[in-house]
């Protein structure tokens, strides 16, 4: 939608919906079902992450267990160990950081390296979770992961006998297995519990009753689960010199694992499916039992966490496709992307190269679907979905951004900073603003005067001339950097190696801010980073908008004294 008037708070960020959000996946895992093994290695998670945000990506989920179908549990320590190195690089250079994990003790040690969501894919059901993010400030992805159909009922053919014999008989039989199932229940107790008896709710705080795993019931096992082992988590984390909490960290186990065991059960529920001699009326089943299940699921999570302290523009719903669904209940799922929008809360599309994208596609390697995702996802876009998470983050920013500029016209504001020291300064300045107003969807609406100041940082060589131009642009931001790069080199911007970072430059063009847009990255960061302490950035926008230092304040910018900054004004060269 294209404005869509949705926010969601994470952490120090805000997100706002006008434009679509990429969410790229980082998977630090040697057994991901489409990458398994590409990233493990936690130097490549870096520079892979930071390469999706240079091109385009948002935000970077980064999760350390594969929950693909027939997954085998991580322990939680051992996750911790894959991807706090990787979180705190990619916040550290300004990037919003999503953390996937279901256990608590990674969650809350990935928020202290820097995380802003916690992405559960059990959608919350753990009360220690709840307590976790009631007391942060971290956005949250509730997600569906369960079975969202009752499994078929199979009827044996019965013959009718109406002889007394037969009638004894079959008491008989009834009677002889009646004694089966009695001698039977000590051997199925689990925990002390039967494994048919139900499972009581939670309470959180308040008397918040939390619902059950959405996963159906567990496979039964052979032997009693073991008791909780001792977390080492602690131990991944002081590593990292963060540790997770120890007291919400819990063994993972195949036998054990409800998620595995909902996972297993998908997995051999598509292996084992076979056409039938019965036809079916309709091409797919119908929607109404499978959306209460999804949408009453998510609605009573994101209640839950409501209740619990956890304010609604944090939260983020999932549908979880691929999670203990079919293909045929996914497209259901995904055709009804409206419906779910319409709860209020930011939808996220994460179908990225799943099994029922391989078959409307009929593409049978996953790392080849990406195509195919494409068109899933904008069919969701159009339908209201905020967020896309995809693999190939790079692709889907060119998909996205064609598709927009065509489809949804929006101009937004932006502030360039102009610099030159090398040359005739101002006729530089002139030179750029010109060539500014040449971009494509772009246009320059107002300039501030050119200003003479001080140089900043490298400070042996010549006085500066400074401007800011305020422009409007229907570009995303990384595209405009892109123009911007080639405008200077255009008018013999020297950005080799042997140049100086900051030192004599004919030219120099920086994107400050735009509007509803936060980036990180090495490519750019928005806001710029560096703007509170450059006056030679600070004065020209003066002559633009009212106090900028209370503006950029509010957009969450440290903006210092004027005696404390950089690079003053000493004087005016004239107007633009």
């Amino acid at each position: 939608m294209a404005n869509d008037s949705k926010t969601w708070r994470c952490g120090k960020y805000e997100l706002s919906f006008d434009r679509p959000r990429i969410m790229g996946v980082l998977n630090v895992t040697p057994d991901s079902f489409s990458d398994g093994g590409e990233h493990f290695d936690p130097d490549a998670a870096i520079e892979y992450g930071l390469a999706m945000l240079d091109a385009g990506a948002d935000i970077i989920d980064v999760g350390g267990e594969s929950t693909r179908p027939g997954f085998t549990p991580v322990n939680p320590d051992e996750e911790a160990r894959r991807v706090l190195p990787v979180v705190r690089a990619l916040a550290k250079e300004g990037a919003i950081v999503s953390i996937d994990t279901r256990h608590v003790a990674v969650a809350k040690a990935a928020v202290r390296c820097g995380a802003s969501i916690v992405n559960d894919v059990t959608g919350f059901t753990d009360p220690k979770m709840v307590e976790f993010v009631k007391t942060s400030t971290c956005g949250v992805i509730v997600m569906h992961a369960g079975e969202v159909a009752a499994p078929a009922r199979t009827h044996a053919t019965v013959q009718l006998d109406t002889s007394a014999a037969a009638f004894v008989a079959e008491k008989a039989r009834e009677a002889a297995a009646e004694a089966a199932r009695e001698a039977e229940k000590p051997a199925r107790r689990r925990r002390g519990k039967l494994l048919g008896e139900p499972k009581p709710e939670a309470k959180l705080p308040g008397g918040v009753v939390q619902p059950s795993l959405p996963f159906g019931e567990p496979e039964p096992t052979s032997e009693p689960s073991s008791e909780q082992e001792t977390p080492a988590a602690e131990q991944a984390a002081a590593a990292e010199t963060v540790a997770p909490a120890p007291e919400a960290t819990e063994a993972a186990s195949e036998s054990n694992d409800r998620l595995a065991a909902m996972m297993r059960r998908s997995a051999r529920r598509e292996e084992a499916y076979v056409p039938t001699s019965q036809l079916r009326r309709f091409t797919l089943p119908d929607s109404a039992p499978i959306m209460r299940r999804v949408m009453g699921f998510l609605s009573d999570q994101a209640r839950t966490l409501i209740h619990a302290g956890v304010s609604r523009d944090r939260i983020c719903i999932d549908p979880g496709p691929g999670f203990g669904k079919s293909a045929n209940e996914d497209i259901v799922i995904q055709r009804e992307t409206a419906k779910m929008a319409s709860l209020g809360y930011p939808l996220m599309c994460a179908v990225s190269r799943k099994r029922f994208v391989g078959a409307v596609s009929g593409v049978t390697e996953a790392a080849e679907r990406d195509a195919a995702t494409f068109g899933v996802c904008l069919g969701a876009i159009q339908a209201g979905a905020n967020i896309v998470r995809v693999h190939d983050a790079a692709g889907f920013a060119q998909f996205l951004n064609g598709y927009w500029a065509v489809a949804k016209p929006q101009s937004r504001r932006a502030f360039v900073a102009v610099g030159s020291n090398l040359g005739h300064r101002c006729d530089n300045i002139r030179a750029a603003r010109e060539m500014i107003a040449e971009i494509p969807l772009t246009c320059v609406s107002n300039s501030s005067k050119i200003y003479e100041s001080e140089p900043a940082y490298e400070t042996r060589q010549d006085a500066f001339a400074n401007a800011v131009i305020e422009i409007k642009t229907e570009l995303a931001p990384l595209v405009l950097l892109d123009e911007l790069m080639k405008i200077e080199a255009e008018l013999g911007r020297d950005r080799s190696k042997k140049a100086k970072a900051n030192g004599p430059r004919t030219i120099d063009l920086d994107l400050l801010w735009m509007d509803g847009e936060t980036h990180g990255g090495k490519k750019l960061r928005l806001p710029h980073p560096l703007i509170g302490e450059r006056d030679f950035v600070l004065v020209p926008l003066e002559d633009l908008m009212h106090d900028p230092a209370r503006f950029f304040r509010y957009n969450g910018v440290e903006v210092k004294e004027p005696e404390d900054r950089v690079g003053h004004i000493v004087g005016e060269l004239g107007r633009m």
